[in-house]
């Protein structure tokens, strides 16, 4: 709470001002990130507010990425944002929510790109809300700016996210961010409760001799369990019985006393001293910016999974009569030295690194009678080397890394990411990408200790190696994308919940188009994936379609274009298959082969926006009055029945 009131307090301090209309130059390179906080907000080639005053202008308010990727500050409305704002923060459209904020989600498509080097704690459910190292941005502005976002929530709640930034001189930025959500639900049990405090900065000498940008994270989130609806009520449920239609806590929950709670804290430095610069070197075009340097990252997480009485009926027999109380840490400390420069032998930026990395995973102690299982911990530590390289071959730009930790220890292991990209001017891009990773399962696969019996395991999984080769194609005339996947040693959890390994390979393939049309003040949005498992899709499973169709008329309103407005409705399908069903114990997703899913809902919205104020107003499955109750998030969780939203995204520049 501290956290959050020294927030409100810099948001107070923050005073409101003019803003002007500008329009962004053709051919400024702003990126494909947007806005504050986990690209909530895109940047288009379009019209931006932000306050003007005779010495600073729009494009000094810079958003700058983990990967130094720089947008700008950007408070118009576009149907992206309107796409992007819900919980996350970000478009959700491979993504199936629970009817609740704050609870997890089901995949309706999966990304393979940006895989991580090393072995998590896993408890995946538990983690989309979860800022990676990547998700942190980092600011240069000319005068403190504050963003603020605010949603209701479900029932009783709302989410609450601000941003405040300031430059303390032209080298010296701190961002303060901090995310919370509490909300009731509509169900008995289902309360989610969560927070994300983030922390950046970066600074440089006057000169640029020296450098260091950092990040503290600190992160929880809450949620009661109740493990879906029972048998009785979910026949209930879908055959819309009277008597729990207009009241859904009336229906009965497999869990009543059931919660678990992920908690993350990460810290995290790069500092980089500069060598040699251009200007010192006599052959500059051959070897120039000579930069050593040096990140740390400490990354602690820990879950916990309680229960005041056990639940044999649903998670099987305990070795407890009491309560249950099951606790999980992890901690990864990682160091690494690396060495940067320039030069035309290698048409571009040069990294060359090494780390040492430790870590941690188990519980407290070793259970007794606990069969097959002989330690609570997993210890072990690795040095690993790579390097990095951004090059241009005349119109062609391309990105490469790579990293190997050799060894047999259990953060062994290798992987390998490129993209090229061709720009034709403002006509179209082309992008093409390879990422090859071999690593071991997240360590929740490994090792378990409950008090439940049929939850303990200690495993010896092989590494799971997955292979994608994808490419990406925009244009004015319409964007499409498709990724071929191939996963060796896929790991996954079975209809008992118990971790297993696919023998064989699971080809999975992604396409997806997506193109708007536009009527005079009318427009239709329109996005289509395709998707296909060409072997392994009794483990691995997705709707083969995936549409969403979104039409919106959008126009200036009253003298002076004072208001600008989008209203609109979108269609939401996704065609039938064995969705995976939501294991609260473990926070993961297990295989079940009883129920399919698959339907359409109807959403209805009016947004607005007031010179640097967008405002939200979304009705939610609207089509639940007139289709079918057969809307389910997995095989016993209900999706959200019809529900109004209203929320307003705020920015002042000083």
């Amino acid at each position: 709470m501290k956290k959050f009131f020294i927030i409100i307090i810099l948001l107070v301090l923050s005073a409101q001002m003019y803003s002007q209309k500008r329009d962004l130059p053709r051919g400024l390179n702003v990126g494909n990130r947007g806005g504050f906080n986990q690209s909530n907000d895109s940047i288009y080639e379009g019209e931006v507010n932000v306050k003007l005053s005779g010495k600073t202008k729009y494009t000094d308010y810079k958003i700058i990425s983990f990967k130094n990727d720089t947008t700008i500050v950007d408070t118009t409305l576009t149907l992206k944002k309107h796409y992007k704002f819900n919980f996350l923060r970000k478009d959700n459209f491979e993504l199936l929510p629970f009817h609740n904020q704050g609870q997890t989600f089901n995949n309706l498509g999966y990304n393979f790109k940006g895989i991580s080097q090393f072995p998590d704690i896993g408890f995946r459910a538990k983690q989309f809300n979860y800022f990676e190292k990547e998700d942190v941005d980092y600011y240069h502005v000319p005068t403190p700016t504050t963003e603020v976002l605010y949603r209701t929530g479900l029932e009783q709640g709302q989410v609450l996210d601000i941003l405040f930034t300031t430059n303390f001189s032209k080298r010296f930025n701190v961002g303060l961010s901090y995310k919370g959500i509490r909300s009731l639900g509509a169900y008995r049990r289902a309360l989610s409760s969560s927070g994300n405090f983030r922390m950046s900065f970066k600074y440089e000498t006057p000169k640029g001799q020296y450098a260091i940008k950092g990040q503290a994270v600190n992160q929880d989130f809450f949620n009661q369990e109740n493990g879906g609806l029972t048998a009785t009520s979910l026949e209930a449920f879908l055959n819309d019985d009277p008597n729990f239609s207009g009241n859904r806590g009336r229906l009965d929950v497999n869990l009543n006393d059931a919660e678990n709670t992920l908690e993350g804290k990460r810290l995290y430095f790069e500092h980089t001293f500069k060598l040699l610069s251009a200007k010192d070197s006599l052959h500059e075009n051959d070897f120039s910016n000579l930069k050593i340097g040096h990140s740390f990252t400490r990354d602690s997480k820990y879950y916990r999974f309680n229960q005041s009485t056990a639940t044999p009926s649903y998670f099987g027999d305990a070795n407890t009569s009491g309560s249950i109380n099951d606790k999980a840490s992890y901690l990864l400390y990682n160091n690494e030295v690396f060495l940067d420069f320039n030069s035309k032998y290698i048409l571009g930026k040069f990294r060359v690194k090494t780390g040492y990395t430790s870590y941690s995973y188990g519980y407290e102690n070793l259970q007794n009678n606990l069969v097959g299982i002989t330690k609570n911990k997993l210890i072990g530590k690795a040095v690993s080397f790579g390097a990095n390289w951004n090059g241009k071959i005349k119109n062609f730009y391309i990105n490469a890394s790579g990293n190997l930790t050799p060894g047999s220890a259990r953060l062994s292991g290798n992987d390998l990411k490129a993209e090229a990209f061709y720009k034709k001017d403002s006509l179209f891009t082309i992008k093409v990408h390879l990422e090859i990773s071999n690593k071991l399962p997240n360590f929740n696969f490994l090792l378990h200790q409950s008090s439940y019996n049929d939850y303990n395991w200690e495993n010896d999984f092989a590494a799971v190696g997955t292979r994608t080769l994808g490419g990406v194609f925009e244009s004015k005339w319409g964007n499409a994308s498709v990724d071929i996947t191939n996963i060796d040693n896929y790991t996954y959890f079975d209809e008992t919940s118990s971790p297993q390994q696919f023998s064989g390979s699971v080809n999975y393939l992604k396409a997806k188009v997506a193109k708007e049309f536009t009527f005079g003040k009318f427009a239709l949005d329109n996005t289509v994936m395709y998707q296909k498992i060409a072997n392994g899709n009794d483990v691995f499973r997705v709707p083969e379609i995936v549409t969403r169709n979104t039409l919106y008329y959008s126009d200036s309103w009253f003298k002076g274009d004072p208001l600008y407005v989008q209203i609109g409705t979108t269609l939401n399908y996704f065609s039938e298959y064995k969705a995976n069903t939501y294991n609260p114990l473990l926070a993961e997703f297990r295989l079940q082969n009883d129920t399919e899913i698959g339907y359409p809902t109807v959403d209805v919205f009016f947004n607005a926006r007031v010179r640097r104020t967008r405002i939200y107003f979304k009705a939610d499955n609207v089509s639940s009055f007139f289709l079918k109750k057969n809307y389910l998030s997995d095989s016993n969780n209900p999706y959200r029945d019809f529900v109004i939203r209203f929320g307003i995204v705020w920015n002042w520049f000083i």
